[in-house]
């Protein structure tokens, strides 16, 4: 359940001797020249691949007091920055380097896929708006610059930008599978000869990079398929899509397990007395499996006046990392980080935490943190932000499953790329959830799809009310919340909330009948 955050960045260097002599030579460098931005960004990065995650925020720190008059030693700093979680720091330095007068069209695109990485979708928007205006023209930042229309709600817009990216880049896999999931495919507008051409140019052994193009146009065939209601041809699409990618991202069923065992087996509950957190905003967390109407709940709950969404940040991951001194790394950083977890200061963990989110708040007394992966962390986040809600989103296996083994995460969430895989995920996401439920009774509330979907006022008054807040009749209508909505399926969430997703993998029933002996294999097992 770490898919989502994990980074080959965060590689261990296996030049020790080297990344200390390194060292060493910068911070004698530093003597001469206190302020020089380079090298603190390199000692910082050196600090770092050494194993000393704290250690090397300091020198970054110390950068940004001293920000040179050189756009692309910023642009250094701030990826640095962001890398260490000092995402509070990182902003202002980006606001600095947005008042720089007539920036070229380069830097204003560089700024914004900076602006992005901080999930601030409506600055980095504007920005690249201005940049495209500027003349930027290359495909990743035109790509960019339609992820952001997306996200805004601007469909006809992201559909003409795709378009143009398809038209001068014919083999841009990335655009057409965005463009397929922007809108339903219809007989008169869908394009399975020219994606089957495009397939018959790609090789079916080449390097990853053109598998991975490949899958992606196996995946636009099946959306397109599945939409028209051609079944068969939709799953053998499908099955052709994640054969090419389990072979590029092989799933590591007893890391999971691993993982899920030591977390159950980490104490939860606080030596001490439990500290209040500081005043200010505070953070609902929303937790689940990916595709599992976690998106629908943070629109429902932002539709509310006192309620911000701040989308799906991985905030809470970087500072556990980052208070532990564990540089993240994949599954092995987080069974480090519960090795060392009686030694974390909370309290620490949980002001740095709301140091570097409470900004997204916008002024509201609450804001929505929803990563589905903070399943994982709900003990971390319990002890380090006690009076933070935290609410579960509970959907039919089957439907859960099937939803992610037909969505195209990428070269992350290995687990979705196999009827087994998923099966197993699923096992271990429902273990977390079970323990949760049994080492900290009351802390986390179920919301069940179904009922949230089905019986919406109910369901929704009952999770408002475990908040601290009472039912506004905006959040019955989260197709009027304006606000950005970062993931794949935003077209979906801007519509009134409604019951197509129960039981959708009931048109598959054959094809899924693996998945369905084998999660009700788990689910005896687990009795």
């Amino acid at each position: 359940m770490t898919a989502s955050t994990d980074s080959s960045e965060y590689a261990p260097a296996s030049d020790t001797t080297r990344l200390a002599e390194i060292q060493a030579m910068l911070e004698a460098r530093l003597v001469r020249i206190p302020d020089d931005v380079a090298s603190l960004v390199e000692l910082s990065r050196t600090r770092f691949h050494r194993g000393h995650f704290r250690a090397a925020s300091a020198p970054l720190l110390r950068a940004a007091g001293h920000l040179p008059h050189d756009a692309p030693q910023i642009v250094a700093l701030v990826q640095r920055l962001i890398a260490q979680g000092e995402i509070a720091v990182a902003r202002r330095c980006l606001q600095l380097l947005a008042q720089a007068p007539q920036p070229p069209a380069d830097m204003l695109a560089t700024q914004a896929h900076l602006q992005f990485m901080l999930g601030d979708h409506d600055w980095a928007l504007r920005t690249m708006a201005a940049a495209v205006d500027a003349g930027v023209d290359g495909p990743g930042d035109l790509f960019m610059h339609a992820i952001l229309l997306q996200f805004s709600g601007q469909a006809d817009a992201t559909h003409a930008v795709l378009e143009r990216c398809l038209a001068r880049w014919p083999g841009f896999g990335d655009a057409l599978t965005v463009l397929v999931n922007l809108r339903k495919q219809r007989p008169e507008t869908q394009r399975l000869d020219w994606i089957a051409a495009r397939l018959c140019e790609l090789p079916l052994a080449g390097t990853p990079e053109q598998r991975f193009v490949r899958a992606e146009f196996e995946y636009a065939r099946f959306k397109t398929l599945d939409d028209l209601d051609r079944r068969d041809e939709a799953w053998a699409a499908l099955e052709s899509c994640n054969a090419l990618m389990r072979a590029l991202n092989p799933y590591d069923a007893a890391a999971e397990e691993r993982v899920t065992t030591a977390l159950i087996g980490m104490p939860v509950s606080p030596s001490g007395p439990v500290h209040a957190c500081s005043p200010g905003p505070l953070p609902i967390f929303i937790v689940g499996m990916p595709r599992s109407g976690t998106t629908l709940l943070d629109r429902i709950l932002s539709s509310h006046s006192q309620v911000a969404s701040a989308g799906e940040i991985i905030d809470f991951w970087r500072q556990l990392h980052w208070v532990a001194d564990v540089p993240p790394a994949r599954n092995a950083g987080l069974l480090e980080i519960v090795r060392r977890s009686a030694r974390i200061d909370y309290r620490e963990l949980g002001e740095r935490y709301l140091a570097q989110t409470r900004w997204r708040a916008q002024g509201k007394a609450w804001y929505v943190d929803k990563l589905p992966a903070n399943i994982q962390l709900v003990g971390f986040i319990r002890r380090a932000l006690p009076q933070a809600p935290i609410l579960h989103l509970v959907r039919d296996p089957m439907d859960v499953c099937f939803s992610n083994y037909k969505a195209l995460f990428g070269n992350i969430s290995a687990y979705s790329y196999g009827l087994d895989s998923v099966a197993h995920y699923h096992s271990q996401y429902a273990r977390l959830a079970r323990h949760w439920r049994t080492a900290l009774p009351g802390t986390v509330l179920d919301v069940p799809y179904a009922d949230l979907v089905q019986r919406t006022e109910d369901t929704v008054s009952k999770v408002l009310q475990h908040c601290g807040l009472t039912l506004e009749n905006a959040c019955l209508h989260p197709e009027h919340n304006a606000a950005p909505v970062a993931t794949p399926s935003s077209a979906q969430v801007r519509e009134a909330i409604h019951r197509r997703g129960l039981g959708q993998w009931q048109r598959y029933a054959r094809e899924l009948e693996p998945l369905r002996r084998a999660l009700a294999e788990q689910e005896n097992g687990a009795g």
